[in-house]
């Protein structure tokens, strides 16, 4: 049975679904990680399949997501991960196996490079932490814009500067920074961090699942996961995008209950 609950996670007023089987088949906990812009009913079905499987599943609304509270400053995810590790203290879990889907595949990165002795197993699911490929054209763009912008700060042109940003990322920003809304500027530090070496890093027993058709973090990006993290597979879901959990539900949940038990 799925239900929800609120708890208070550094300050943070955090809603969450939790999933009781009501026989325990997977020994560990579940800790389910939503997307940018997502909440964690956007992840239940993974609670739904996962707990008829047997297994304690818990999927925040990170902060600044569906119910749970904005951060206090402009955080980053490192800051975001540290969040986590706060969360899993409060509900008294010393260990859990983790899922994680585009951002919270980035929390899992790290947490699994850096508090690997938390985590049992962990399940990339169209993760990002690699940066994307950008062309001549877009990378000399930026440039000139960030050359304009810092010599317009530089000269005291503050407001001038302020407008030509509004203008560049109107134009060029992408629909998750059009939507980010008050978590705009967090959403900037986080899209921007390169965590291969953190990839390198990573101490527990990882399953990358990935759409074939993903165009927000493509295959190309899970393929590079696989070989850098130093335990790794790759599963494929055909004809799936980023969302491939929600396109292929059953497929999803028979791969990652085989994963978490053997």
């Amino acid at each position: 049975m799925i239900q929800p609950r609120t708890l208070d996670v550094q300050g943070i007023q955090t809603h969450m679904l939790q999933a009781t089987p009501d026989r325990r088949n997977i020994p560990l906990p579940v800790l389910v990680l939503h997307g940018w812009g997502a909440n964690a009913g956007l992840v239940q079905v993974i609670l739904d399949r996962l707990s008829a499987q047997g297994a304690v599943v818990v999927a925040p609304d990170l902060p600044g997501f569906g119910d749970s509270a904005l951060p206090p400053a402009t955080w980053d995810v490192f800051s975001y991960a540290n969040w986590v590790l706060a969360l899993l203290d409060a509900l008294g879990m010393e260990r859990c196996h983790l899922i994680g889907h585009s951002f919270g595949g980035r929390l899992g990165l790290i947490l699994g490079a850096e508090h690997a002795a938390r985590l049992g197993k962990m399940i990339l699911v169209d993760s990002a932490g690699i940066p994307p490929k950008r062309s001549t054209s877009s990378q000399l763009r930026l440039r000139t814009y960030k050359l304009v912008r810092d010599g317009l700060k530089a000269v005291g042109a503050r407001g001038l500067s302020d407008r030509l940003r509004g203008w560049y990322s109107s134009k060029y920003g992408s629909s998750d920074f059009q939507s980010a809304g008050a978590l705009r500027e967090i959403f900037v530090r986080v899209v921007n961090q390169d965590l291969s070496d953190y990839a390198r890093r990573v101490g527990v027993s990882t399953l990358l699942v990935w759409g074939d058709q993903d165009e927000d973090t493509p295959l190309w990006q899970g393929q590079t996961l696989e070989k850098l993290i130093p335990d790794a597979g790759l599963v494929t879901l055909k004809g799936a995008g980023h969302y491939s959990y929600l396109e292929r539900p059953a497929e999803f949940a028979t791969i990652a209950h085989h994963f978490l038990t053997h």
